[in-house]
């Protein structure tokens, strides 16, 4: 139950995102679940549209800065819907951690801060493997001789790779859904009143649903 004063961060890593809402909602709702009952106060929330790439992201993030100084001159807890909202990066979730503000979480609200660098850790380790993947395959494809374009086969396929690790989290969850034998919209409510959120970051609607359990292995 929560208690105590807190400050809301919610963050959409494209302007694109940020304009259509894409996350937006799951993120509030989320918070709003874990704010729900007990005696708190919403002292105020912040959005941020940015990428939030490299280490020194917090530099890129002025409604993150704000929020951080609201919440220590409030006194305050900052709450966020997810730990990857903030960063995939150690280095930056450490320097977070040492800004002298509580944060909370609402997918680990229990963890402590071992388990929140663990988490960070892992979470770094799964962006770079993504990445390194995806330099493979196309160094591969040069060293063949492939002409590599924007509609190519070869970033076809090292886009299909991305979408499945991307997946990866939650695939044992959309399999079991599946299971049910539910309709694909009924499976997007299910998923979306869980607070799980697409790969894209936004809401599940029947087509990316249709689309996610596609590309899983049958």
């Amino acid at each position: 139950m929560a208690e105590g004063r807190f400050v809301s961060y919610l963050r959409v890593s494209t302007d694109r995102q940020g304009r259509s809402g894409l996350g937006l909602e799951a993120q509030r709702e989320a918070v709003t679940t874990y704010l729900n009952g007990g005696r708190w106060d919403l002292v105020a929330e912040f959005v941020e549209h940015e990428t939030g790439k490299g280490s020194n992201a917090l530099a890129k993030r002025p409604q993150l800065r704000a929020a951080l100084a609201l919440a220590k001159k409030q006194r305050a807890t900052l709450v966020i819907a997810k730990l990857d909202r903030l960063s995939r990066n150690m280095a930056f979730t450490a320097t977070l951690m040492d800004a002298g503000v509580d944060f909370v979480a609402v997918d680990n609200p229990h963890a402590s801060r071992l388990t929140l660098h663990i988490l960070a850790a892992v979470a770094e380790h799964e962006r770079e493997m993504i990445a390194e993947r995806t330099k493979a395959a196309l160094a591969a494809s040069k060293a063949r001789g492939t002409v590599l374009g924007a509609h190519g086969k070869v970033l076809a396929e090292v886009r299909k790779a991305e979408a499945l690790d991307r997946l990866a989290p939650i695939a044992d969850r959309l399999q079991a859904l599946k299971a049910e034998g539910v309709t694909m919209r009924a499976i997007a409510d299910r998923l979306n009143a869980e607070g799980v959120t697409s790969p894209a970051g936004g809401l599940w609607q029947a087509g990316n649903v249709h689309r996610a359990l596609a590309r899983l292995p049958a």
